[in-house]
């Protein structure tokens, strides 16, 4: 199911906007190997094939599939979005045994904070985690990352992909700045709530933003006063 079904043409301003927000926010990292790989779950099931097939290439021991259902999959789905991965990753040929299931939290933070408790719960000592996600949410997940669990050092990874070719059946380029504009609107004021650490913000990057706020791409904006779902 698409999470809208319009199909309006964008303007090539605004493309090159969004194209700045979505450099700004995929990160580019080098990977490394890890003690687990951390699956974060959202509407993308290309995130849980990336995960799975980085961890068959040996980059960690464990991988642990994080989501219950979240501010998209609320609506779109009834099955936690960490089981969806999860069943993905077993048919690609990850073991069983080397996957864990955090199905409960609905935003980054329980992220987390869930697959945290989880692992201490089962005793694992995580030394390091290699966060995969989609390219426009590196570098929030980084940020909430290393304020919600500080102790362990970071790698993050995403599936390839260029903005323009990012859009799918699921999610139309339309939907796409909408929520791109959300996530970097967050990138802002979550450090002054305590979601995140703070990001540095390039002139440039923070122009793109209020030129596409202006078009009116705000379906994602985050009500500050009010914020309590990181």
């Amino acid at each position: 199911m698409a999470i809208i079904s319009t199909n309006q043409q964008i303007q090539p301003a605004t493309v090159q906007a969004a194209q700045i927000l979505w450099n700004y926010m995929k990160l580019d990292k080098p990977l490394a190997a890890c003690d687990c790989i951390i699956a974060m779950g959202s509407h993308d099931l290309r995130v849980a094939e990336h995960a799975a097939q980085l961890m068959l290439e040996g980059w960690a021991p464990l991988l642990v599939c994080s989501g219950g259902l979240g501010r998209l999959t609320r609506t779109l789905w009834h099955e936690a979005e960490a089981r969806k991965f999860a069943r993905i990753a077993r048919q690609m040929g990850v073991p069983f045994n080397h996957i864990l299931i955090e199905d409960q939290s609905s935003n980054t933070g329980q992220n987390i904070q869930f697959t945290r408790d989880l692992l201490e719960s089962k005793g694992c000592k995580i030394r390091s985690a290699l966060l995969v996600h989609k390219p426009y949410m590196e570098r929030r997940s980084l940020a909430t990352a290393l304020q919600v669990w500080p102790e362990i050092e970071y790698r993050v990874s995403s599936p390839p992909g260029t903005f323009l070719d990012y859009p799918n059946k699921d999610i139309t380029q339309e939907e796409l700045i909408h929520v791109i504009v959300g996530d970097f609107q967050r990138i802002l004021v979550y450090p002054r709530l305590g979601f995140q650490v703070t990001q540095d913000v390039p002139q440039e990057v923070m122009n793109a933003y209020e030129e596409l706020v202006r078009q009116g791409y705000t379906r994602f904006i985050v009500n500050t006063k009010a914020a309590g779902e990181k």
